[in-house]
């Protein structure tokens, strides 16, 4: 046992005595390495960009928004204009409130004249209407009345100040228990 002690003893002595060749090794090593970092590349000199605002288009001008095809008519209202005084000389209850309010209750042949039946829950009115009646604040006139739905064509003005068209649709209201 005592061999083996000494073995031991001796390997250990010989091992931290190379600990200055190893760290010689190092060194020599670490000078060797160079980082390799790319060069900077040049700076530019800056330019100033005069900024000239005269002769550039306004980005908000309202005639940018015209869609294309249409004239540039801004204000003059085009075929469709609706009469705005006939509208208050017929002074229709159903044509002061938005479209969205209406509801469409019922459909009813009557005389073999179909109507329907409508609800302005907030002002607590049910009314009928035929084909031909207007409704709607969008100058909407109801052009047809099937079982489900009455078809009403309105007239809106777009961004370009042209009055154009539209179809819209009142469903038939179900109640939650489907009666």
């Amino acid at each position: 046992m005592n061999k083996i002690c000494i073995v031991l003893v001796a390997l250990l002595v010989a091992a931290c005595s190379n600990q200055g060749n190893i760290q010689n090794w190092m060194d020599e090593e670490t000078s060797k390495m160079r980082p390799s970092v790319p060069p900077l590349p040049q700076v530019k000199p800056y330019e100033a960009v005069p900024y000239e605002v005269a002769s550039a288009l306004d980005p908000f001008n309202s005639s940018k928004i015209v869609p294309e095809g249409k004239g540039r008519h801004i204000g003059k209202g085009g075929d469709l204009e609706p009469d705005f005084e006939a509208r208050n000389d017929r002074n229709n209850i159903l044509e002061k409130v938005p479209l969205e309010s209406v509801q469409l209750i019922g459909v009813m042949n009557l005389n073999n004249t179909i109507m329907a039946a409508v609800q302005v829950e907030s002002l607590q009115l049910i009314k009928q209407v035929k084909v031909g009646d207007w409704i709607g604040v969008d100058f909407g006139v109801i052009t047809q009345i099937k079982e489900q739905e009455i078809v009403i064509k309105e007239v809106i003005e777009d961004p370009s100040g042209e009055w154009v068209e539209r179809v819209n649709a009142l469903q038939l209201l179900v109640k939650e228990d489907g009666k």
